[in-house]
């Protein structure tokens, strides 16, 4: 009776998680509010900080601030400010060119990691709104006149924009998961914004109150997942926006792809564990439900994992049917596990669950995230 009901649950949480979650935000998205309307010409546009933390970025950072200096909005209503977490490997001379060009940089004389570096870059910006993006990443040109733009709606603190996974023809085969995963997530983001704002912000490319901004967040937690759950905190919605595209290229291996998820959720759950008191649904209400249901129901998976094959393995001694579904688990793990080690082709999608096992050690024993270093991505093309 009980490896039943424990199976049951197990299995309840995978579907919910993926399929009865996002089926109730359908259902509750068609009463979407109609968004209110854009604010109007140059003259009425805020200011605005654009931020990029990096660490050692030689490779791309020229690129990528060429990309930023041609966007859609007016140079006279930006800033553009770099925050060089102690980078060696020439990136801090590179941005220095870009100096006449209206490009600030701030050099950290140690690393200290993302969150801490955009701490210390929080009493040079001067913008209403502070753009938060990546040295990896290409921002679309009206990707930052749109994100702008939903803070016409005086109920949204933050705007975070639509990835889109890319990557080069030759490096197509590696991690090909990638594209589908964050394509539901985006999918995802856009039906909690119809029912009342996304959970967390994308990391790549969003857009923040200046005066939610400010707030101190700590150097060992996420700030772009803390933005959102401060935004609540303080009366806002944080929106997911469609028109403001951001190009993220595909990690070019597993292990990149594995060290940037076992630093993502380590420090996801920390900024949960510090801000937990918006999982209170008689305080938050919708937004306590949509961050239990999209965030830790997924952290639990791994684990229902294992207790749905620690029950099959009780109920294999008497069902057939147990058995048979413990073998083909094998299988599938044995397979997956030859295409991790040996397979150039074969590639797991972007949500793996060895580094939950890993982070969840690091939880328990309270050890810190891994120090912060951007994932080396391939390079996208300009244009």
């Amino acid at each position: 009776m009980l490896p039943g009901v424990v199976l049951a649950l197990a299995l309840g949480v995978g579907l919910y998680a993926y399929v009865g979650y996002p089926a109730i935000l359908k259902l509750l998205s068609l009463r979407a509010r109609a968004p209110r309307g854009a604010r109007g010409g140059a003259s009425g546009l805020p200011r605005i900080s654009i931020v990029l933390p990096v660490y050692n970025e030689a490779n791309v950072i020229a690129a990528t601030l060429e990309r930023i200096l041609a966007i859609d909005y007016p140079s006279n209503r930006r800033q553009i400010l770099v925050v060089s977490d102690a980078s060696s490997d020439g990136t801090d001379e590179i941005v220095a060119r870009f100096a006449n060009r209206g490009v600030d940089l701030l050099c950290l004389p140690r690393r200290q990691g993302k969150t801490a570096a955009e701490n210390a870059a929080r009493p040079l910006l001067t913008g209403e709104i502070i753009v938060n993006t990546d040295g990896s990443v290409r921002v679309d040109g009206g990707a930052i006149r749109a994100l702008v733009a939903a803070f016409a709606d005086d109920s949204v603190g933050v705007a975070s924009a639509r990835d889109v996974s890319v990557t080069n023809v030759a490096a197509a085969p590696v991690n090909g998961g990638e594209g589908a995963y964050v394509g539901y997530e985006m999918w995802i983001r856009g039906l909690e914004t119809a029912v009342h704002g996304i959970v967390g912000a994308s990391g790549c490319l969003y857009a923040i109150r200046a005066s939610l901004h400010m707030l101190p967040v700590r150097e060992d937690l996420s700030r772009d997942f803390a933005a959102a759950l401060t935004a609540r905190e303080h009366g806002f919605r944080a929106v997911s926006v469609q028109e403001a595209i951001c190009y993220v290229p595909r990690g070019g291996s597993l292990h990149q792809e594995y060290r940037r998820k076992v630093r993502t959720i380590t420090r996801g759950l920390a900024t949960l564990a510090h801000q937990r008191a918006l999982l209170n649904p008689l305080r938050y209400g919708a937004f306590s439900w949509m961050l239990f249901s999209h965030k830790v129901c997924r952290w639990l998976l791994p684990w229902a994992g294992v207790a749905a094959l620690a029950a099959l393995g009780a109920l294999a001694f008497t069902a057939l049917w147990a058995r048979a579904l413990l073998a083909a688990a094998g299988i599938v793990a044995a397979l997956a596990g030859i295409g991790w080690l040996w397979s150039a082709t074969f590639r797991l999608p972007r949500a793996l669950a060895l580094p939950a096992y890993v982070v969840a050690g690091r939880f328990v024993t309270g050890r810190a995230a891994p120090v912060w270093e951007p994932t080396r991505r391939d390079a996208l093309p300009t244009g």
